[in-house]
C-alpha cells in the first residue's frame, strides 16, 4: 500500500502499525523505513522519568514528550524518542505532528534490540535535523553520551561519563544540569 502518488510514506506505515496487534507495553518507531518494536522496560522508564522530571524545572509540561511521533529528514524516519523537549513557540505541522525543527533536546535510553539505531542512524538523523542536544543513556554500560554542536549532518562535540557524573547542559539550549546518580543499570 502506498499513498495516492504511489510512494510509501510514514503516514501509511503508521496506519499499518495502528492496525497491527502490537502487544501492550511495546514501543514502535520507524527508522529508515524499517519498523522496530521493543518492550518497554522498568529500567528504561525509570531513566526516562528521571530525565523528564529534571527537565520540568526548565520546560512546561506541554513542551515535553515521551514516545511522541516526530518525522525527521531522510528516508522514512518517524521517531518516538524516549524524551523530547520542544523550543518555546513550537508548533505542529499540517498533519498535527510536532515539527523536528522545534526539537531542542532528545534523550534515548538504550534497549538491547535497538541500541544500534540510537548510536547510528538516529544519531546521524538528529544531527542532520539540527537537534542541538542529543543524549544517549546506556543502562547496560552505566554511561551517558552527550552530543552537541550539530553541523553538516554530524555532531562536532561528544562527551561521555559514567552514571553518577552530572550532564552539564548549561551551555546549551536546555540550560540546566541533569543528575544521573539515581539512574538504574541493567
Amino acid at each position: 500500500m502506498t499513498d495516492s502518488s504511489g510512494e510509501l510514506t510514514l503516514d501509511v506505515m503508521f496506519e499499518w502499525l495502528e492496525k497491527m496487534p502490537v502487544p501492550e507495553g511495546y514501543k514502535t518507531e520507524i527508522v529508515g523505513g524499517h519498523i522496530f518494536l521493543w518492550p518497554q522496560r522498568d529500567t528504561s522508564w525509570d531513566i526516562t522519568m528521571a530525565v523528564l522530571e529534571q527537565l520540568r524545572s526548565r520546560y512546561p509540561l506541554k513542551r515535553l514528550g515521551s514516545d511522541i511521533r516526530v518525522d525527521y529528514p531522510g528516508r522514512l524516519n518517524g521517531f518516538a524518542s524516549d524524551v523530547a523537549a520542544l523550543a518555546e513557540g513550537a508548533q505542529r505541522d499540517g498533519k498535527g505532528h510536532w515539527r523536528y525543527q522545534d526539537v531542542e533536546f532528545v534523550a534515548e535510553v538504550i534497549s538491547k534490540g535497538t541500541a544500534a539505531n540510537d548510536y547510528g542512524p538516529k544519531k546521524a538523523t538528529y544531527a542532520a535535523a539540527g537537534v542541538p542536544v542529543y543524549l544517549i543513556v546506556d543502562p547496560y554500560t552505566g554511561e551517558w553520551h552527550l552530543h552537541t554542536l550539530p553541523k553538516d549532518g554530524e555532531y562536532h562535540s561528544a562527551v561521555s561519563f559514567r552514571f553518577g557524573e552530572d550532564v552539564d547542559l548549561t551551555g546549551t539550549a536546555v540550560g540546566l544540569t541533569l543528575k544521573t546518580d539515581d539512574f538504574p543499570r541493567d
